[in-house]
């Protein structure tokens, strides 16, 4: 990037809210962790970080109640999800932790929550290893207030329970509780795993196998959130079934659900139905980005899972991989269909007398089409694994032979067209080209693009010659 576009992001992020930054920061390192887009989350993390150290050296506010609740759920972090998202097992909801924050500071632990407030706001700017054993003091807190409620004895505790939250809230207290419990054993996790596993072979299966060999983590509470942190340093998170198959040393479903590690693809099964809806809802807002990388994503799982696992049609993890393949296959053969008749409507030869003056083509629907015609071309790649290989080879054949016919037909018609309607013709001319370098390639269309050229100078020299 240029100096001039690296401090018009500069200004860009450090109009951001703190928690936006902050928000920004974590996603980027993360995509950094996954190995993707790795350029482009250099940049920006050094920028933000630039911003970050500034304000910290400017400003020194005292520390508030929020960073308090901060070290206390940083352990927490990797399992959150944000509001709207379905949740799975070994996730949390970020939106359950203010609540319990609380819930912590008016009934849980209030004396210790006001004692900790306190040594938080004499610790001076770099005391980094005070602030680490409090965060662990507060954590242990915590946990042991959340246990108290949520744990055996002690009679009825509905109302006080109804007193923290919602039930949503309820649900994620006890996993929040568990987590906390065992944050010393996270740690360890964290530290044992690989960063990155890009290919998740017999060797890296054995690594994490014997990384996750914590005895506090193989409980049937703990152990999804202990997946779901090797999940998140995988490229290809479907994989995590091998973890489950290798310990069953079976692919057959009953063997495999009859371990702790069958879990695993129940995991599977939910980020796949996830990268669908998220899929579904990108083609609904034409936001066709990252519609390659998730429909990637989606071939492979499913046909992971279809192929790695032997999977009965009639059981629930059958059922659960056919409703997903269902859901793909819907959203994308509905959007497929539709692209025909959009290319017709902009390239349709019409007749003179119904182009009206100053009629113009508009170019963000050209681009929108561009784009619609490349997720065609996409989703040829992954087709048959979709369920949706019939619709895609039709529609891109019929493109193909409608779109070749349509541009040699307009690149003739501006031979011969009305100077009243010149303009419209180059204009369908010109999107008939874009269209052309999406479906036969750069070479073809810059093909057509000449004869373009020549047909417009043959029409004004005969035009002169008259």
């Amino acid at each position: 990037m240029s100096q001039t576009s690296i401090e018009r992001l500069r200004e860009y992020l450090a109009q951001l809210p703190p928690q936006s930054q902050a928000l920004l920061m974590r996603e980027f390192e993360r995509a950094l962790e996954r190995g993707q887009e790795t350029a482009v989350a250099t940049l920006v993390l050094e920028q933000l970080r630039k911003i970050v150290r500034k304000t910290e050296t400017e400003e020194a506010p005292p520390p508030r109640t929020d960073d308090l609740s901060r070290l206390l759920f940083q352990v927490l972090e990797p399992f959150l999800v944000e509001a709207g998202a379905p949740i799975r097992v070994g996730q949390i909801r970020r939106a359950s932790l203010q609540p319990i924050w609380q819930w912590l500071g008016r009934d849980g632990a209030p004396d210790k929550v006001n004692e900790f407030e306190a040594a938080l706001a004499r610790m001076p700017a770099d005391s980094a290893g005070q602030v680490e054993a409090l965060a662990q003091k507060l954590q242990a807190v915590a946990a042991d207030a959340i246990f108290a409620l949520t744990g055996p004895g002690g009679g009825d505790k509905s109302r006080a329970l109804a007193r923290v939250g919602a039930p949503n809230v309820i649900e994620d207290l006890y996993s929040i509780g568990a987590v906390l419990a065992v944050r010393e054993a996270i740690a360890t996790l964290n530290e044992k795993l690989p960063r990155f596993l890009r290919a998740f072979g017999d060797s890296q299966i054995v690594s994490v196998t014997s990384a996750l060999n914590i005895p506090v983590l193989q409980t049937p509470q703990m152990l999804p959130f202990a997946l779901s942190m090797v999940v998140q340093r995988m490229t290809a998170p479907w994989q995590i079934i091998r973890l489950a198959i290798k310990i069953a040393a079976s692919d057959d479903e009953i063997r495999v659900a009859a371990t702790p590690y069958g879990v695993a693809v129940t995991i599977a099964l939910h980020d796949l139905s996830c990268v669908a809806a998220i899929l579904r809802m990108d083609i609904k807002r034409g936001h066709f980005d990252n519609v390659a990388g998730n429909l990637k994503a989606l071939h492979d799982g499913v046909r992971g899972l279809r192929t790695e696992l032997d999977l009965r049609n009639d059981s629930t993890w059958g059922k659960q991989l056919t409703a997903i393949r269902a859901d793909i296959s819907n959203a994308l053969q509905s959007e497929i269909d539709s692209v025909p008749g959009r290319v017709r409507r902009i390239l349709r030869q019409r007749a003179e007398k119904d182009i009206l003056p100053g009629a113009r083509i508009d170019s963000t629907e050209v681009e929108e089409t561009v784009a619609l015609i490349d997720f065609v071309a996409t989703c040829r790649n992954y087709a048959s694994e979709l369920a949706i290989n019939e619709v895609t080879l039709r529609t891109y054949s019929d493109l193909q032979q409608y779109v070749e016919r349509s541009t040699e037909q307009l690149v003739q018609s501006l031979r011969a067209a009305d100077h009243k309607v010149r303009a419209y013709r180059q204009q369908q001319v010109q999107a008939a080209i874009r269209f052309c370098e999406v479906l036969f390639g750069d070479d073809y269309a810059s093909l057509m693009s000449r004869a373009a050229e020549n047909a417009l100078t043959g029409e004004r020299k005969s035009s002169r010659a008259s």
